[in-house]
């Protein structure tokens, strides 16, 4: 199973410039999807106003060697591996989810527009990427589902409980966790389960991918600049308008230590 391409099977029955079409289809929705949640939360306008303010009240002038410098530090450290999160469950939950979710996309990409015809032989990294990436998936985020939102483990609601902005995680590991059965269904040949499973595979794809203006989807595009922006106004000494120093919580007493942080 893991070391069969799903989709130079599907080609049987469904041509592979039509799954093409679908992949581009998935990223249309998500820029239109994109566009449209900037220009109603007015995201892009707040980081200008925000970097705006920022450079006004600089210390000091930072060259372009030093803005690289942070930029790929922060790359590199706040966005490859969710270091904000700290060292802990919730980082190791993200890091699994988010890299499973990459491998999961880019090897699907490749095997559709690549090796999506039975006539071709798909290496076998690709399938074994993407189940690798698709298992990565569920396990991180079906650990924070379950174990770690902030609703679940702190403030003590049910973890069956849904609310709008759990469409993001919830269709994305459900897309993986599909994808997967209807991998095993086609290898295993199970006819008709695995045509139903195909079709909620497809569903949900467009739930994760349609659903971008209504879900936190586009986080993973705001949070990169958002910590690049911050790191920079920490070099610069504007420190995004805070005053200092804004990190020695020990100076207002050792009753902080009481509790452990869970990073939220």
């Amino acid at each position: 199973m893991i070391t069969i391409n799903p989709f130079s099977q599907l080609s049987d029955f469904i041509p592979s410039i039509a799954m093409q079409v679908f992949v581009v289809l998935m990223i249309v929705l998500v820029i239109v999807g994109t566009f449209f949640e900037m220009l109603h939360k007015k995201n892009i306008k707040y980081f200008f106003q925000n970097a705006k303010k920022a450079k006004q009240s600089a210390i000091r002038t930072l060259n372009t060697g030093e803005k690289t410098s942070i930029i790929i530090k922060t790359v590199a450290t706040d966005v490859l591996t969710t270091a904000e999160l700290g060292a802990g469950k919730r980082r190791i939950a993200h890091v699994l989810g988010m890299w499973g979710t990459i491998i999961f996309w880019i090897t699907s990409a490749i095997m559709i527009f690549c090796y999506s015809k039975t006539d071709v032989v798909t290496p076998s990294i690709y399938p074994l990427l993407w189940h690798l990436g698709a298992i990565m998936t569920c396990i991180g985020g079906y650990w924070f589902w379950l174990f770690l939102r902030v609703d679940v483990s702190a403030e003590g609601y049910p973890w069956y409980r849904i609310v709008r902005a759990d469409l993001f995680v919830l269709s994305l590991i459900i897309t993986a966790t599909l994808g997967l059965i209807w991998s095993y269904l086609q290898s295993e040949n199970i006819v008709g389960w695995d045509t139903l499973f195909l079709v909620l595979f497809g569903i949900s794809n467009m739930v994760l991918f349609g659903g971008v203006y209504w879900s936190k989807f586009a986080h993973m595009f705001y949070k990169p600049g958002a910590a690049i922006q911050k790191n920079l106004a920490e070099a610069d000494g504007s420190n995004e308008n805070l005053p200092y120093p804004s990190d020695k919580p020990k100076q207002f007493g050792l009753g902080i230590k009481r509790e452990e942080p869970k990073h939220y």
